[in-house]
């Protein structure tokens, strides 16, 4: 497994809220995390930062997960639990009321990948077949879109496309998705928030991944291309290719 993670603070933002990494336990198994501390909040960067380095702790501690049903339990309990200390913490320190962040978490496995995810940030899968999208976001506008209020192009524009259905940290319990895929050798994982997803098109996606590139040319590549389109917002990603080998990324 080889995979790196990439961010970058964009043209706009004057310090970066999102925080991400690809992390390994006792077994070497991999878990790819991206959180975006939500923008307009106070310390976005601390709930951001706190669910990510709170998942890292875990499953460095953690042995090896030999299924599917283990690897959605132990992300189940693992984000539930986070969100509870995210959230205590923001009750406590009044500099920190209000913060939250997404949250998308994959573990990377030799047979499977697991994926949790809560808010926009986004999970995709490039195989023979294609390449998807895999998660499905916790956003007003994707609700518009999925009971046919408006079309997937009118969602691209809509002015209230940031507005989040669900957030980590925001409330002391909160509902994610989790799903496991099958996945083979030479597939590729694409985690990242909307700072990506936001400027580049899900068939630009494709082209970047489909590319006989370094996964540090590709990640370079996808940043560079989203703040050359303005920016607005911090950009993350992380990439993990199956190719066979363990080599562990950048944290």
């Amino acid at each position: 497994m080889n995979g790196i993670f990439s961010t970058d603070k964009g043209q706009v933002r004057n310090h970066n809220e999102d925080s991400g990494g690809l992390f390994y336990n006792k077994s070497n198994q991999l878990l790819a995390v991206i959180a975006d501390g939500m923008g307009g909040h106070k310390a976005g960067d601390v709930a951001s930062q706190m669910a990510t380095q709170g998942l890292r702790d875990k499953w460095e501690q953690h042995a090896a997960i030999p299924s599917p049903d283990e690897a959605e339990t132990w992300l189940r309990t693992s984000i539930t639990d986070i969100n509870e200390k995210v959230y205590l913490y923001s009750q406590e320190n009044e500099e920190c009321k209000g913060m939250g962040t997404t949250i998308v978490a994959a573990i990377c496995t030799d047979e499977f990948v697991t994926v949790a995810h809560i808010g926009d940030s986004r999970c995709y899968l490039a195989n023979k077949q294609g390449f998807k999208q895999i998660t499905e976001d916790h956003s007003l506008v994707n609700e518009l879109v999925r009971s046919g209020q408006i079309t997937k192009d009118d969602a691209e524009h809509h002015p209230r496309k940031n507005v989040l259905l669900k957030a980590l940290g925001t409330e002391q319990t909160v509902g994610m998705d989790v799903q496991s895929i099958g996945w083979d050798k030479n597939n590729k994982l694409l985690l990242c928030s909307d700072g990506l997803s936001n400027k580049i098109e899900e068939n630009e996606l494709q082209v970047f991944l489909e590319e006989e590139v370094s996964l540090q040319e590709m990640a370079e590549k996808l940043v560079n291309l989203a703040n050359e389109r303005g920016g607005e917002d911090n950009i993350s990603l992380v990439l993990v290719a199956y190719d066979g080998t363990a080599e562990e990324g950048d944290a």
